[in-house]
């Protein structure tokens, strides 16, 4: 049976739609920013990148932080995709600092969750603009997943604002429970986060709508946008199903 390639623009076009349609939804409550699409490219080759590029996609997540070196600095990549802005969304820990810097338009580090990490990557980053970063928030509280608590949140943020130069606190960051059934009312992950962002404004006298909550994949995304999401991670619904089989380990 032949391969059957997804019609990257046109799932883009639905997802857009899907976007807009949610930002109508929000209660008055919520801040009105206009919701950032990450499409998350993990194992995708740059034919498929460079026809969402094509479609006028310049958000992309990568999973793993060695794939995103090797693509983000692909002659081809940049040629043919010069304005791509890479967001690192998986995994992060202290010693992959260095190989952070080796990023090419690495746009923002999503998962910063812990004091040490963010001081090892503020002394590296060497560009004039400092480097947007999200703090990652525990907000299920599972075991296999990073980031701080809610409890840490504001202590991780205040450093970051206070004590990086080179780091921009962009805002916060959860992944939540896999596979919470939207139709149960709002996702009690997602009214975690917002409540830490309101916790973080107010502490370093931040307005809410300068600060971006990135909650939202490909299942939920709508539902996320209509609690108050600004950035929302989207793969398969774009890209397919991953292959698995590429995967490189960090």
């Amino acid at each position: 049976m032949p391969q059957v390639f997804p019609d990257i623009a046109a799932n883009l076009a639905g997802i857009r739609t899907g976007i807009d349609s949610a930002v109508q939804k929000r209660p008055q409550t919520v801040p009105t920013v206009q919701p950032i699409l990450v499409a998350v490219s993990k194992t995708k080759p740059l034919s498929l990148i460079k026809q969402a590029y094509d479609a006028g996609q310049r958000h992309f997540g990568e999973n793993y932080l060695k794939e995103l070196v090797v693509k983000s600095n692909s002659p081809d990549m940049a040629e043919l995709c010069p304005d791509i802005k890479w967001h690192y969304i998986g995994t992060f820990q202290k010693k992959m600092a260095s190989v952070l810097m080796r990023v090419s338009n690495l746009h923002m580090l999503e998962t910063l969750n812990g004091a040490k990490e963010a001081d090892a990557v503020n002394s590296r980053w060497k560009s004039t603009e400092p480097l947007q970063v999200l703090v990652q928030v525990n907000t299920s509280g599972e075991e296999s997943k990073s980031g701080v608590t809610a409890s840490e949140c504001t202590e991780l943020a205040g450093h970051i604002h206070r004590n990086c130069s080179n780091l921009k606190l962009a805002g916060l960051m959860t992944i939540g429970s896999f596979g919470y059934d939207c139709t149960q009312g709002p996702n009690p992950d997602f009214t975690k986060l917002a409540e830490c962002r309101k916790t973080v404004c107010k502490e370093l006298g931040i307005p809410e709508k300068d600060l971006q909550l990135s909650m939202g994949m490909s299942h939920d995304y709508t539902h996320a946008i209509e609690m108050g999401s600004t950035m929302v991670r989207v793969g398969t619904a774009i890209f397919g199903a991953r292959d698995y089989n590429k995967t490189e380990e960090q």
